[in-house]
């Protein structure tokens, strides 16, 4: 198999045209378009429809890009795996997630860790969460955390736990003090939504569509910090759940149970190479340690 014709079939599952893909690559887009052609030859199998610009993926393009990551990233991991046995060095626990739950949980996990293996290595990488699931198909880590679900073909998530989703308000609010609070009660209020590309607000979406029920958007911001800083100036609430809050915020903000109630699920991804990093589930157990603390305070 020529590794070029591979590199090219996914930059171009990437970015949907040829002249991107090769660019990308720093080859001529008839370069690309040849070594292309070598990938179906070889195999007998076309990858793409040609329309105009575009190239379409065949269903057996799409059944093939798994695959191809993981082959790619395999032999790209290779100078990495020579130069820590050269080096001697300690392979680190490597983990991925996605920046929501990066403060209020895989950081302490790793931290509560990291006091019990004195000396452990941890690698950690973010991306953003609509890229992780592409990442995790890399299969360049140990263990992806994610809110669920997470669409990645070829691993299947272990769950850690579901949390309830709160609304979020200043701590000396007038609804602070409530029981649990309902969209008619927030009606007047002005909501720092997330944007519909987070999983929060698609959940917060499909629910309050489900008893018709709407909450008029004031701001709208993509990541859950800015959210919960705009409720921190006072500027309305926003949806979280306890164990992805920013720790930060605790003292200054409230969280009030909603009704009908909404859940978030929590879970991680495994990697499928058959290595087993000898630190690795002692982190789920400080994930999942840290996950009944948040749920209990």
């Amino acid at each position: 198999m020529n590794l070029k014709s591979l590199r090219v079939f996914i930059h171009v599952m990437e970015e949907g045209t040829l002249a991107r893909a090769s660019g990308r690559l720093n080859l001529s887009q008839p370069a690309a378009s040849r070594l292309l052609q070598i990938l179906e030859q070889e195999f007998g199998c076309a990858l793409f429809y040609r329309d105009k610009k575009r190239l379409v993926p065949t269903p057996e393009g799409e059944l093939f890009y798994p695959e191809a990551l993981r082959i790619l990233s395999s032999i790209d991991d290779i100078p990495g795996f020579f130069a820590q046995i050269k080096a001697n060095a300690v392979v680190p626990l490597r983990i991925i997630c996605h920046p929501r739950i990066l403060n209020g949980l895989v950081l302490p996990a790793m931290a509560r860790l990291s006091h019990s293996r004195p000396g452990l290595k941890m690698k950690l990488e973010m991306h953003p969460r609509r890229d992780l699931g592409r990442r995790i198909m890399h299969d360049i880590f140990d263990i992806g955390v994610s809110t669920l679900p997470l669409p990645v073909e070829t691993l299947t998530p272990q769950r850690l736990r579901s949390a309830e989703l709160h609304v979020v308000l200043p701590k000396r609010h007038k609804l602070a003090r409530r029981r649990f609070l309902t969209p008619k009660d927030v009606a007047d209020q002005p909501y720092v939504a997330l944007d519909q590309h987070t999983v929060i607000r698609r959940i917060v979406d499909q629910e309050l569509a489900k008893i018709g029920a709407h909450l008029e958007v004031a701001h709208e911001v993509s990541a859950g910090a800015a959210a919960y800083r705009l409720v921190r100036y006072g500027l309305g609430f926003t949806f979280a759940d306890p164990v992805a809050l920013d720790p930060e915020f605790v003292d200054d903000v409230a969280l009030v149970p909603w009704r009908p109630a909404m859940t978030v699920d929590f879970g991680y991804f495994l990697s499928g190479s058959g290595r087993r990093h000898e630190a690795l589930m002692s982190f789920v157990d400080c994930l999942k340690e840290i996950c009944d603390e948040r749920l209990a305070a």
